[in-house]
């Protein structure tokens, strides 16, 4: 897949004069040149604020940001009064915590899982105090899937929520979705949907796998930062009150009382994303002119081949990966601290993770502390791969000498 030449950071020398060879896209990816030219023309020929001005820059800025709703909508065949735009996944969930969570009584129960990433356990345990509600974990099997079995054992008639991790960004698992929410919904409990990781990896069709709630982040499929997306099924959105409040939200303030705003807006209070939903946008023009199902046959290659090399390496402990997965690996490699394997690396140009990674139930579930990760997408090669490879013994000589 070549279509590297379309991101400038990666055209660009990074060390020693190198090309910058980039494995760190389950934390962030690059942006294409089309994405950051459409966020330019906004602030170069019509910046203006969004559902206010009736002069022409304002019209078309609230042209383009609702367009951008259109579009998103349609990537993941939702409607689109059920999409709402926040500052990326962590705001979309804290939105759901606090938004539904006020609705929970004393007693009730939240099932999470022990893959969950911090994002998708924090907000929860915030209810906790405030309203004496009780977490529950689904455990892991020793391959890595979740234990479906003790899933269903957890679930009572006090359980309220259920909120999952699609895709782990540790050990990429990918979890039968589908039919966790088929559970949840023969329960009659509303589940939420981590897509953080899995949207740019998989095609997610809403009607199809019928969730109550999704969240992902633009800055993981080429687009920005600072912009995200909410899903809420229309089946329960008008359940749903505001989880900010302020400005365009409204329909009628009066000193004492207000009134909100039509869906979705009611949810969008202050001044929008727009510069970052106008890029979202262009990235899913983008991701579509080159086919998610063309992705992931190219990732699911690399993601072969990476495993391949990096089991011919002594010492090595590859976390994961005894089923369907996506590509992100975590490993460790024996009398290597992950710390110094990462800095190194840099020194050739190279970009992976090291850390706990925001998911330290599952590490603890591992029985480590931190791992180095290596994340990989579109823009990625067999050559990169293997010059990682290549560059990962050398690295490793100089840390066991």
């Amino acid at each position: 897949m070549n279509i590297k030449k379309d991101f400038p950071i990666l055209t660009s020398s990074g060390k020693n004069k190198k090309p910058l060879i980039y494995f760190d896209n389950a934390s962030t990816t690059q942006k294409p040149q089309a994405v950051i030219d459409s966020m330019v023309e906004y602030y170069s020929h019509y910046n203006a604020n969004i559902h206010r001005g009736s002069y022409s820059i304002a019209e078309k800025a609230t042209k383009k940001y609702e367009e951008a709703r259109y579009k998103i909508a349609k990537f993941i065949n939702a409607d689109i009064d059920e999409i709402i735009f926040t500052s990326g996944t962590t705001q979309s969930i804290n939105f759901i915590a606090y938004a539904y969570g006020n609705s929970l009584n004393d007693g009730d129960e939240i099932i999470l899982s022990e893959m969950e990433h911090h994002s998708n356990i924090v907000p929860w345990q915030m209810l906790v105090s405030s309203k004496n509600i009780k977490l529950k974990y689904i455990p892991l099997l020793d391959n890595g899937k979740l234990d479906l079995n003790k899933f269903k054992q957890l679930i009572t008639n006090k359980t309220k929520l259920i909120s999952i991790i699609h895709m782990s960004n540790i050990t990429g698992a990918i979890n039968p979705i589908t039919e966790i929410i088929n559970t949840a919904h023969n329960n009659n409990i509303p589940i939420l949907v981590d897509a953080a990781q899995s949207i740019a990896h998989q095609k997610i069709d809403i009607k199809k796998i019928n969730c109550d709630f999704l969240a992902f982040s633009g800055h993981k499929i080429m687009g920005p930062t600072g912009i995200g997306i909410l899903f809420i099924n229309k089946k329960i959105i008008n359940s749903i009150e505001p989880f900010m409040r302020g400005g365009h939200m409204i329909k009628t303030v009066s000193p004492q009382t207000s009134t909100w705003n039509d869906i979705p807006w009611r949810f969008e209070a202050g001044t929008g994303n727009i510069s970052q939903a106008i890029g979202l946008a262009k990235s899913i023009d983008y991701i579509e002119s080159i086919g998610l199902e063309n992705i992931k046959k190219h990732t699911d290659k690399l993601l072969v081949h990476l495993l391949s090399q990096l089991k011919k390496i002594r010492g090595t402990s590859i976390y994961g990966h005894h089923s369907k997965s996506g590509p992100v690996v975590s490993f460790n490699i024996e009398g290597c601290h992950p710390y110094d394997i990462a800095k190194l690396l840099d020194s050739y140009g190279i970009c992976i993770r090291s850390g706990h990674h925001c998911g330290q139930l599952l590490m603890k579930t591992l029985s480590i502390n931190f791992s180095c990760r290596v994340s990989l997408f579109a823009y990625n090669s067999i050559d990169e791969v293997d010059y990682f490879i290549e560059s990962l013994i050398k690295v490793v000589t100089i840390l066991k000498k």
